[in-house]
């Protein structure tokens, strides 16, 4: 006869805050290296764990002892390749952004940073001036930010129109926008590989933006030196020509705020930020036509 063994079990609220905060830890961690290359290292990683663990499961002891002589290996080497997110998850701990909104969550600073923006690409296309303005989304443009000059300066129209004056050292290069602060200017940007975007034989500044739109979820406004048309891009994309400051504020509010969600039964605050960040994937609703 087997005895009955009673194993005590206890939940406490020190158990409840420690399930809790490592959550939250978790959570965050995923959300600072969404929508950047990390992502596919960590899903290689994943695969990595599987593959050890069927071949422990079937007792192929060759390929397990690899799969761990590898696993130790890529461990070891970690935090070289995440090096830029690691440096970036630091630096938002430093400025206490790291557990701040999402970019454009409000809608107010939406409309604001869209107006200047807007304002000042048709003031520039009139007056000839080239410019290349990416607006920040959900990742991190930190490393593109220090290729050239930090300003954490406030978003007007009258700075953008002095960054890209052609007397300004800062013309050349790319302004980047987070919220309503214009965190570095003639920042230099990717270009794009795309064999489609070389054929169609754009300048520099398309292909930068393209390029940057392609590896983040930023989106860029663009005004050709030669051409002052004003273009958008975006996942990739350029749009057709926009040829008024109107089109151009509803093209940009489409890419920036979040779908609208019913006000009926809305959630807490903080669980409409948690699900809000989650469903930040562009909809086919805002996919630009080109």
């Amino acid at each position: 006869m087997i005895p009955n063994v009673s194993v005590p079990f206890s939940f406490g609220l020190s158990d409840a805050i420690d399930i809790v905060a490592t959550s939250i830890l978790a959570y965050y961690l995923l959300l600072l290296i969404r929508g950047t290359r990390a992502v596919q290292i960590v899903l290689g990683l994943v695969t990595l764990v599987i593959v050890l663990g069927v071949s422990n499961l079937l007792h192929l002891l060759v390929l397990a002892t690899v799969m761990q002589y590898l696993l130790l290996g890529t461990a070891v080497t970690l935090p070289i390749v995440f090096q830029p997110e690691l440096r970036r998850g630091l630096e938002q701990i430093g400025r206490g952004r790291f557990f701040r909104r999402s970019p454009v969550d409000d809608e107010a600073i939406a409309l604001e940073l869209v107006a200047n923006v807007s304002t000042a690409a048709f003031r520039l296309a009139r007056e000839g001036l080239g410019a290349l303005i990416v607006i920040e989304g959900q990742t991190g443009l930190l490393e593109y930010v220090e290729s050239g000059t930090t300003l954490d300066a406030k978003l007007s129209v009258e700075l953008l129109l002095a960054i890209f004056n052609k007397q300004s050292p800062l013309h050349d290069g790319a302004a980047i926008v987070r919220d309503l602060v214009i965190e570095g200017a003639g920042c230099f940007l990717p270009l794009s590989e795309n064999p489609i975007v070389g054929e169609r034989h754009l300048g520099t500044r398309h292909r930068a933006a393209v390029g940057v739109t392609e590896q983040t979820d930023a989106v860029v406004v663009i005004v050709s030196e030669e051409s002052r048309a004003v273009t958008v891009a975006r996942a990739g994309r350029l749009s057709v020509l926009i040829d008024d400051d109107e089109r151009l504020r509803k093209v940009l509010l489409a890419c920036v705020l979040p779908p609208r969600r019913s006000r009926t039964a809305e959630p807490p605050a903080w669980i409409a930020n948690v699900l809000n960040r989650i469903s930040r994937a562009p909809s086919h609703s805002e996919k630009l036509h080109t």
